[in-house]
C-alpha cells in the first residue's frame, strides 16, 4: 500500500505541469528525476508470462507495459506518468490480481519495442502476410503449373505485409541478441524460424508453407539474389539501420527438399570490439597471447570450428596493436567489426579477390601488421608463410579441433617443416560456453563422481597457474548454475565466455616440428611435459570460478558424457 501512497503523491505533485517530451533521452531523463522514478533507457526481452499482465490493447491505449516481475512485485514501463487515466487502470489491476505496480519512465522508441513483444504481433503479421498472398493469387489461378507472372510476383514478394513480417523477425532477433536467424521448411505445411541465442539454437514461430516462401524470395530481393534460382545455394547479403548503427545480414540460401533454408548471420559492424579480458582469456593462455603479438614478424593462428569467436579473439589482439606508428591491413570475408584506424578490406571471390590474390596485393602496401580471416588453402597459407618470413606479424584462422592440430594440418596443406618451425609464434584454441546468469545464480550440490573428475584435472595443473585464475580452493570446490528467471528468459544463462588453451612455439618445439615433420603425438607430448593448459582444462577452472557449468564445457569439448549425465542428474 505505501507504494500505492508513494504513487499518488508522486502523481499530485506533477499534475500541473506540462506533458513530458519525449524526443530527447535527456529531457526524459531530466524530468524521470523530477517526477522521483527511475528511466529506463533500453528495452528489455520480457517473458509472455510477464507481458500479458496487462493486456496488449490496454498496453497500447495507455501506453503501459508489464516488463519484469519478482514475486508480487511488477516493473511497469509508462510513457506519461501524469495520465491519470492509465493509473487508474493500473491500481484496478493491481488491486484483482493483488500486485504491486513500481514505474519506470521510458521513450515513445523503447515503449515501441516493447510492445513488439507480444506474440500476437508476429501472429497478425503471418494472417495479414496470409490474407495478402491470397488475394495476389485470385488473378493468377489460370497460369499453367510452374509459370508465374514475375512482375505480379515481385509485387506480392515486396507487399506490406510480408515485409512486416520479415521486420517482425528481425526485430526479434535483434532485441533478442540472436547471431543468427533459420528460416526453413518443416515438414510439407509450414516454415520454421529459429534464432541462436549463445551459440543454442531456439524455435522462434512456425508461418504456413505459403507465407514462409514468400519471406524466403523477400530475402533473396533483399540480397540481391535471384528469386527463380531454387536449385543451388547462393550467397548474398544486405543492411539495415537499427537504432542509429547498422546491421549487417550475410544470407546463405540452400535447396532443400521441401523448398529452400535460409540462414541469416548478424553483424553488428558497429559494435565495440571486445577486449580478452571481458573475453573470459586467463592465465597462462592468455599471457603467451598479449606476449607474443608485441613481436614484429611471425604468425599467430586462431583456431576452432565456426561460431567459436576465433575472429572476435583476432580483433581484440589487433586493438592492442592499433598504434599510429603500425600499418594494420585487414582481408576478411565479411568485415564483422569496424575498427578506426586499421585498413580492413572485404574479399569478393566472385571478382577473384580472394584471401590469396589479395593477400599478393597487401604485402605492396607496406604493412606491419596483417590479419588473414582464414587460411583455406595451400597458396593463402603459402603466402601467410612468406609475409611471416619477410618481416611482418600475420594473424589468421585455421579450421582445426585443437592448437595441436594446427601444425600437421598445415604440413598436410604443403607447407615445409622448417618453413613452419621458423614463423609460427603461437597457435590458440577457443570453443565459447554460456555464461551463468548472474541475476539467479546458485550453488549446485556436487557429486562424488564430478568431484574426482574436477580433482583429478586441477591435480595435472600447477598451483601457480592456479593462483593465476585468483582460484581459492582451500575450502573446497563449489559449483554454480543459473536457476532461471525472466533476465536469462529462464534458461539460467546469460551471454557467453570463451575457453581457451594456447600452444607456445619455443625453440624446442621448433626443432621438434623440423626433426618429426609436425608429427602430432610428438608435439602433443612436449606440450604436456611442459605444462600447457588445455582448453578442457581452462573449461574447469571457469566452472570452479562460477563463471559456467560443467554441462556447457563438456558440450563444446570432446568431454565424458557420463559426467555431464551424472552433473544433469544431480540437479534434478
Amino acid at each position: 500500500m505505501e507504494k500505492k501512497n508513494t504513487l499518488k503523491k508522486n502523481v499530485a505533485s506533477t499534475a500541473s505541469k506540462s506533458s513530458l517530451v519525449h524526443s530527447d533521452s535527456d529531457e526524459i531523463l531530466k524530468r524521470a528525476k523530477e517526477l522521483g522514478i527511475p528511466y529506463l533507457q533500453d528495452a528489455p526481452t520480457i517473458i509472455s508470462e510477464t507481458l500479458n499482465i496487462i493486456s496488449e490493447d490496454i498496453a497500447k491505449q495507455n501506453k503501459i507495459v508489464a516488463f519484469e516481475a519478482s514475486g508480487a512485485n511488477v516493473k511497469i514501463a509508462i510513457i506519461d506518468p501524469q495520465n491519470t487515466n492509465a493509473l487508474n487502470i493500473l491500481r484496478f489491476i493491481s488491486e484483482k490480481k493483488k500486485l504491486e505496480f513500481d514505474l519506470y519512465l521510458v521513450s515513445e522508441g523503447v515503449f515501441q519495442k516493447m510492445i513488439e513483444q507480444y506474440e500476437g504481433g508476429a501472429e497478425r503479421a503471418i494472417e495479414e502476410a496470409m490474407d495478402s498472398l491470397q488475394m495476389e493469387s485470385i488473378g493468377d489461378m489460370n497460369l499453367p503449373a510452374g509459370e508465374e507472372d514475375d512482375s505480379k510476383a515481385n509485387d506480392s514478394l515486396q507487399s506490406a505485409p510480408v515485409t512486416k513480417l520479415l521486420s517482425v523477425v528481425i526485430r526479434h532477433a535483434i532485441d533478442g541478441k540472436a547471431s543468427d536467424i533459420h528460416i526453413e521448411p518443416y515438414g510439407a505445411k509450414e516454415y520454421r524460424v529459429r534464432f541462436r541465442v549463445d551459440g543454442v539454437l531456439y524455435a522462434s514461430l512456425s508461418i504456413p508453407k505459403e507465407v514462409g516462401r514468400a519471406v524466403v524470395s523477400r530475402i533473396k530481393i533483399l540480397s540481391n539474389l535471384k528469386i527463380d534460382e531454387k536449385r543451388k545455394p547462393q550467397d548474398g547479403r544486405f543492411k539495415i539501420k537499427e537504432d542509429g548503427h547498422s546491421v549487417d545480414f550475410r544470407v546463405s540460401t540452400l535447396p532443400v527438399i521441401d523448398g529452400e533454408k535460409v540462414v541469416l548471420r548478424l553483424l553488428d559492424t558497429g559494435s565495440k570490439v571486445i577486449d580478452l579480458e571481458s573475453m573470459g582469456l586467463m592465465g597462462s593462455g592468455r599471457e603467451i597471447l598479449t606476449r607474443n603479438i608485441k613481436e614484429p614478424f611471425g604468425i599467430i593462428l586462431m583456431t576452432g570450428p565456426t561460431g567459436s569467436g576465433k575472429s572476435t579473439t583476432l580483433y581484440a589482439c589487433l586493438d592492442i596493436l592499433n598504434k599510429e606508428e603500425r600499418n594494420i591491413i585487414t582481408l576478411e570475408d565479411p568485415v564483422e567489426y569496424s575498427i578506426s584506424g586499421i585498413n580492413q578490406s572485404q574479399i569478393n571471390p566472385e571478382i577473384g579477390y580472394t584471401f590469396a590474390s589479395g593477400l599478393r596485393s597487401i604485402l605492396r602496401q607496406d604493412p606491419n601488421v596483417i590479419m588473414v580471416g582464414e587460411i583455406r588453402d595451400n597458396e593463402t597459407a603459402e603466402l601467410t608463410i612468406h609475409a611471416a618470413l619477410t618481416g611482418h606479424l600475420v594473424v589468421s584462422t585455421l579450421h582445426t579441433n585443437s592448437s595441436i592440430g594446427a601444425v600437421p594440418r598445415l604440413i598436410d596443406m604443403g607447407i615445409e617443416a622448417f618453413l613452419l618451425a621458423s614463423s609460427l609464434r603461437v597457435v590458440g584454441a577457443q570453443r565459447l560456453v554460456r555464461r551463468i546468469c548472474s541475476d539467479c545464480k546458485e550453488e549446485v550440490k556436487i557429486s562424488p563422481a564430478v568431484s574426482g573428475y574436477i580433482h583429478e584435472q586441477i591435480d595435472k595443473m600447477s598451483k601457480g597457474e592456479i593462483e593465476k585464475y585468483k582460484l581459492n580452493l582451500e575450502d573446497g570446490v563449489h559449483m554454480y548454475k543459473g536457476k532461471g528467471c525472466e533476465s536469462c528468459g529462464n534458461s539460467g544463462y546469460k551471454g557467453r565466455v570463451a575457453i581457451f588453451e594456447a600452444l607456445e612455439i619455443d625453440k624446442e618445439m621448433k626443432e621438434i616440428i623440423s626433426e618429426h615433420n609436425g608429427s602430432e603425438t610428438a608435439v602433443q607430448e612436449y606440450a604436456n611435459k611442459q605444462g600447457m593448459v588445455t582448453i578442457k582444462q581452462d573449461g574447469v577452472l571457469k566452472v570452479l570460478l562460477g563463471l559456467t557449468t560443467l554441462e556447457e564445457v563438456e558440450r563444446v569439448t570432446e568431454g565424458s558424457k557420463n559426467v555431464g549425465g551424472e552433473m544433469e542428474d544431480d540437479k534434478g
